[in-house]
């Protein structure tokens, strides 16, 4: 029969088993709390606080389900009708199969072996994005042909986002890269913001353990200056849509050599959309006794 979730003020419709309300002999989980995302390739991993397993009394707890509906980036709503994306004993969940750049919103919910589920977490917004890890290129000094980087470029001209057109190596003498990698004097690398409307910021006072760990792109603090590239920290670029709306990528720098650098990248193809996979901070990245220059 049909059953009322409510989310955070929304009304969610499920389908459930059992009595719509709590039977004298029902038990009633807490709301699963800390509901938190990830953002990934074609996917969305999510992750809350066991609290209705480790408060639930001796074999009451059944399972979680997650809820799933869309997002509006610009409202700041979820809509209105939620499905059934899946449920699990653990408390985390891998949402997958979704479209790249579509925002989407989650909630969760405790089930009790009387099959009575309590109100749904408070909901939370994610939007998965492209990415790719291990990319290779040289120092413009050594190899300007293989020394610049696109996030994305729209070749064909069609509006879409198409595989082949994400994360181009390129000539870093052309004037349409987003970034090109330069060696200065004592040897650092660089990587210097070259097309119109570029820009970048730190993501974190200290390096990040993954490219996922890259979430939100900071709220300020973008720069046409140079950055220096240093192994384990991550970088947030800033690039202008041509349509009013800005565009976000992500760079995690895994290894600097004499003349190449390799990098994971991760793109957001949702117009003004700054979700990339916690949210970090900028600044002058000296925390953890490295200095990181700018140019």
């Amino acid at each position: 029969m049909k059953r009322l979730i409510v989310v955070a003020g929304l009304v969610l419709t499920a389908v459930a088993c059992g009595d719509d309300t709590v039977g004298p002999n029902g038990v009633l989980l807490e709301t699963p709390t800390g509901l938190t995302s990830t953002s990934l390739n074609g996917a969305i991993y999510l992750v809350w606080n066991d609290n209705a397993f480790t408060s639930a009394p001796a074999d009451a707890f059944l399972e979680y389900r997650i809820y799933g509906t869309g997002y509006s980036i610009d409202d700041e709503l979820c809509d209105g009708d939620w499905f059934l994306e899946g449920s699990t004993l653990a408390p985390e969940f891998l949402v997958g199969a979704l479209e790249n750049g579509i925002p989407k919103c989650f909630a969760v919910a405790s089930v009790s072996t009387d099959l009575v589920e309590s109100p749904a977490s408070l909901p939370r917004a994610d939007t998965p994005r492209p990415d790719a890890r291990n990319v290779l290129i040289w120092v413009y000094q050594v190899a300007p042909l293989v020394s610049g980087f696109r996030f994305f470029d729209d070749v064909n001209g069609n509006g879409l986002v198409d595989p082949l057109e994400l994360g181009a190596v390129g000539d870093g003498n052309r004037t349409d890269i987003d970034f090109w990698l330069d060696r200065d004097v004592n040897g650092d690398f660089f990587m210097v913001p070259e097309r119109s409307g570029t820009r970048i910021t730190f993501y974190d006072l200290d390096p990040v353990e993954d490219l996922t760990s890259i979430d939100v792109a900071p709220l300020g603090g973008f720069t046409r200056d140079a950055y220096q590239a240093v192994p384990m920290y991550g970088y947030v670029f800033e690039m202008d849509g041509g349509d009013g709306y800005a565009r976000y990528g992500a760079v995690r720098v895994t290894h600097v050599g004499t003349e190449f650098m390799i990098f994971d990248w991760a793109y957001q193809t949702d117009p003004g959309n700054p979700e990339l996979a916690i949210h970090g901070g900028l600044a002058v990245a000296e925390d953890s006794g490295i200095t990181i220059k700018r140019q």
